[in-house]
């Protein structure tokens, strides 16, 4: 069975980049290069080249090495459809329900637009792998810089009927200070609290908290569970729209 290895590189101040190996065909991959020389670090470490870069939205902290790394390595680029205009040197521009062919693996591609307004989300299910950029954290969600409210609760929704089990590859390192903002929602619920107290072992060992899984995020993530009785009730909006609610939940992060 397809399988793909991934190498979680971090970066900056709290950037995560990602290489990603199918291990039949010998292709890889890089998610998101921010900057380059860690990249190339992390493939002359492995002895592994590099055949493409996987681009889910436009932000130069997602892009920075793209043009670095396709002159180094003469790789393609793939990246949303919404944004091509937006994403140096692409080579292949993707959109919802599309897929792509990566070695023996294949990802399905979804538009998760809001926190941009195009951004791509990468499932490779026999790898139980999410790569999913900017719009779901662990514990959080992007912010609403280009699109809406309704936009970004439509994509978290879109990720919500992923298996359980899928891990997810998200691009920053925000969970501990999400878990504050969280309890701040659901101080009761059990499966945060407890969650919590990993997180912040984790982190005082100086430890990623990422990836998660769809599964964390279902029972303890305030945004993927703004339909939620629960939630709705903690925040005094019982029976309302999800996507007022979520509306809700994002503003009190913003100015948190």
């Amino acid at each position: 069975m397809a399988h793909i290895e991934v190498v979680q590189i971090p970066v900056l101040s709290d950037n995560y980049v990602y290489l990603a190996h199918d291990e039949d065909s010998g292709i890889t991959g890089v998610v998101d290069p921010a900057v380059g020389g860690p990249v190339v670090a992390a493939l002359e470490d492995r002895g592994w080249t590099l055949d493409w870069i996987i681009n889910t939205h436009h932000h130069g902290d997602h892009t920075g090495a793209n043009l670095e790394l396709k002159e180094k390595y003469d790789c393609q680029i793939v990246g949303p459809r919404m944004e091509q205009e937006r994403i140096p040197g692409i080579d292949l521009a993707l959109g919802d329900g599309d897929t792509f062919t990566f070695g023996s693996s294949v990802a399905l591609v979804f538009d998760v637009p809001g926190h941009t307004a195009g951004h791509n989300a990468y499932w490779f299910e026999q790898s139980d792998a999410l790569f999913c950029g900017d719009t779901l954290f662990a514990l959080g969600c992007g912010r609403v810089f280009e699109g809406t409210f309704e936009q970004m609760w439509t994509s978290l929704d879109k990720l919500r009927d992923l298996p359980p089990a899928t891990k997810i590859y998200c691009a920053h390192e925000y969970t501990e200070a999400n878990l504050n903002f969280a309890l701040t929602i659901e101080p009761a619920n059990s499966k945060l609290v407890s969650r919590g107290n990993q997180i912040r072992a984790l982190r005082a060992d100086g430890k990623p908290t990422v990836p998660s899984t769809i599964g964390d995020e279902l029972a303890t993530n305030p945004f993927m569970r703004a339909d939620q009785e629960a939630l709705q009730n903690v925040v005094g909006m019982p029976g309302s729209d999800p996507v007022a609610v979520f509306a809700e939940v994002r503003t009190r992060k913003d100015n948190f």
